[in-house]
């Protein structure tokens, strides 16, 4: 078995001491390491594997212009793109199979920034002071591990040390580890859920894993859609059942569950099958309902429980989504179905409950017929989004473009 390395990231000029007692802890559990060094002031207090002046090229900079300027957040950006950019290559020629990196804020940014071009499945860990905190600005889509450093990182004592030793031991399994993939593994299927679309969703779920497939299911509140998009870029799936769009409504209107303006691309742009349908797009959401914005006060509001409140979407915003869907579907590369369920696109947007709007959602599938492109298939059916009917048509209309 060819021996495991490990790329450590970090700044050497302030942290040597640290990262030589890290380095050693690795190399200890019987790992190889590769020292980044990303430090830009003074000379490091043992020789790299990388040199930060190498970094600093790869990032499009100059060391000791950096030095020089001393701009702490400029020399971070800096730092952090030139590790990036050699962290990817070094995995990609397998000379590396795993990284590791310590710090507060700074030393957290510019590891993590360097981490995210590596693939999910390649180990990530981040030994940081932050790591107790809200951690979505540094993990992202990836699947970064963080450990909390519970002191600073700054000298090695006796708890400093058991926390180090620790990641150590941590980085070190995590590379050790040989998962194989099964030899019958199954084609994966992404699938996207909200609470008020899971009945029609796990109905599909279930008639397309009788097929054969294994189906990913995120749930829609931003971070899903994110990560899904990313595991459709990096190849991981074969097939997409987009049927929870939601999260473009909070790009457009302001909730708190946006994807980004990315959202609903990935698929198209690298042709992999999809059936997109127009789930919650009847609901933006907030926090608490004193969390909604002043301009809000006067509009449909549902408390989904005592944190999230929910806003109806009006006509004019249906119909802005309605042009915004149809832009980018029209641009997929791969064969897209879109489904309208004229009946209702969540549990909440039926006849008799809270946000059934019949103008509203008419508004939205207006948009979409005027606007879409020959190159996508346009499904309507007299059902609501969680019907077993509709579940059941959009399962087997995936299942023909992928099977094709």
């Amino acid at each position: 078995m060819t021996k495991k390395v490990v790329a450590i990231i970090g700044a050497l000029d302030t942290k040597g001491a640290e990262y030589a007692f890290l380095k050693q802890q690795i190399e200890g559990q019987g790992v190889g390491t590769l020292m980044i060094d990303v430090g830009i002031f003074g000379e490091p207090p043992f020789a790299p594997d990388i040199s930060a002046a190498e970094v600093a090229t790869a990032g499009g900079a100059d060391r000791a212009a950096l030095a020089a300027a001393n701009d702490r957040g400029n020399a971070v950006g800096a730092m952090a793109a030139g590790a990036a950019i050699i962290l990817k290559r070094l995995y990609d020629e397998g000379r590396v199979h795993g990284a590791i990196a310590m710090g507060g804020g700074g030393g957290t940014t510019l590891g993590s920034i360097a981490m995210q071009p590596l693939p999910v499945g390649a180990p990530k860990l981040i030994v940081s002071t932050v790591a107790s905190g809200d951690t979505s600005a540094y993990v992202g889509v990836k699947d970064i591990a963080m450990m909390p450093s519970i002191v600073d990182v700054a000298g090695v004592n006796r708890l400093s040390s058991k926390i180090i030793a620790n990641a150590a031991g941590a980085i070190a399994g995590m590379v050790k580890i040989e998962h194989r993939e099964s030899s019958d593994a199954k084609p994966m299927i992404a699938a996207t859920m909200f609470g008020v679309t899971t009945a029609g969703v796990t109905k599909a779920r279930e008639i397309i894993e009788k097929a054969g497939y294994e189906v990913l299911v995120f749930h829609a509140v931003g971070s899903g859609g994110r990560t899904m998009e990313e595991l459709i870029r990096a190849g991981f799936i074969a097939g997409v059942l987009d049927l929870t769009t939601t999260e473009l409504a909070d790009e457009l209107a302001g909730g708190v569950l946006s994807a980004g303006p990315n959202r609903l691309e990935a698929a198209g742009e690298t042709g992999v099958p999809q059936v997109i349908s127009l789930g919650a797009l009847d609901m933006v959401n907030f926090g608490a309902r004193e969390s909604i914005p002043a301009k809000y006060a006067e509009r449909k509001l549902y408390p989904h429980n005592p944190l999230v409140t929910l806003m109806r979407t009006t006509r004019e915003e249906n119909a802005e989504l309605g042009r915004i869907i149809a832009a980018k579907l029209s641009k997929a590369k791969g064969p897209t179905v879109l489904m309208i369920p004229k009946k209702g696109v969540s549990a909440i947007d039926v006849e008799g409950k809270p946000f059934y709007d019949a103008e509203a959602d008419e508004a939205l599938f207006a948009a979409l017929r005027k606007n879409i492109t020959p190159n996508v298939t346009l499904v309507e059916l007299d059902a609501d989004i969680n019907s077993d009917a509709f579940a059941t048509e959009a399962a087997h209309r995936l299942l023909a473009l992928v099977k094709k």
